[in-house]
């Protein structure tokens, strides 16, 4: 069985109190929950460990509805690098199979005692693991009893009255509000993706952009315009980027595409950063080239002054 040897794989040296999840974006509401295990880990002089899943438990149960979860990071490998800079480790991913949707309760957590040492699982008071989703907290105390390990929930998390979720991420990020995701993410909303060669208009109206290829089950801020910084290497630079249809040349597909303040490279085939740090407008379509082109000018200008201030 797969999931039995990338388990035996990561065998940690020590006994574990463990939380399990996909931890979609490492969001306010994670960071609260893995602080707690990391402040319990030391209590009871245990390692903090992560049991999280790739792909996304939603894109092989229901992949005909994985448009309504869209992911919040944009990789596997910047999701384990935000739990490993938290402080936590071991970080175990599973591959995430019909054949682990399966697995009842009582077998993966026998799973966890035998190979990661499980002695603790700390959960949010919704949690539920197994195949039909049987392992809720009663159940889980249950087999703790039984298996030697207790089980902890911790309260939800709310900010300004909301309980912090994935699902209110994406929301706020559906309306642009980028301010709120900030606040429920703990930093900018980023997208990660190369720089792929397009029709190469917006160099015609005196504004170069790069075009990003993004996956389709990547979640996007709402269609507009939006100030942001763009990181290529290690630099930074101010940038103003459009996410939608282009309206003023029809074409009707969805594009990613930013123009940076201050450069003057090739970005062709180079994978970029660009966190979204304030929407700008709405997108809209223009009675001519020479309007859109006026319009891009003073969105570069407002870019420009909102982000000396992100920038210093």
């Amino acid at each position: 069985m797969k999931v039995e040897q990338e388990l035996a794989n990561a065998a940690p040296q020590r006994e574990t109190l463990l939380t399990i999840g996909v931890f979609d974006g490492v969001h306010a509401g994670h960071r609260y929950l893995l602080e707690n295990l990391k402040r319990r880990a030391q209590e009871k002089k245990l390692l903090s460990g992560v049991v999280t899943f790739d792909p996304h438990p939603q894109s092989v149960l229901h992949p005909q509805r994985v448009v309504s979860h869209q992911l919040l990071a944009i990789s596997l490998k910047d999701r384990v690098k935000f739990l490993q800079e938290l402080g936590i480790a071991p970080v175990v991913v599973l591959s995430f199979t019909s054949e682990l949707s399966q697995l009842s309760a009582r077998e993966f957590v026998s799973l966890l005692v035998k190979h990661l040492r499980m002695r603790g699982l700390i959960i949010g008071p919704d949690f539920v693991l197994g195949q039909g989703r049987e392992g809720n907290a009663k159940l889980l105390c249950a087999l703790g009893e039984e298996m030697g390990f207790s089980v902890e929930t911790v309260a939800p998390f709310t900010i300004d009255g909301e309980l912090v979720s994935s699902t209110l991420i994406r929301q706020a990020l559906a309306q642009g509000n980028m301010a709120k995701v900030e606040k429920l993410m703990g930093h900018h909303f980023y997208l990660v993706g190369k720089v792929t060669t397009a029709d190469k208009r917006g160099r015609t109206l005196g504004f170069p952009t790069a075009n990003l290829d993004i996956k389709p089950q990547q979640a996007l801020p709402g269609n507009g315009v939006y100030a942001t910084i763009v990181q290529v290497n290690d630099k930074r630079f101010p940038s103003a980027t459009n996410i939608g249809t282009r309206p003023t040349f029809g074409n009707g597909k969805n594009w990613v595409e930013t123009h940076l303040l201050n450069y003057e490279d090739d970005l062709y085939g180079k994978e970029i950063r660009v966190e979204f740090v304030q929407r700008l407008r709405d997108e809209r379509g223009f009675a001519s080239s020479e309007k859109l082109a006026s319009q891009i000018g003073k969105d570069v200008q407002e870019a420009e002054a909102i982000l000396s201030r992100e920038l210093k």
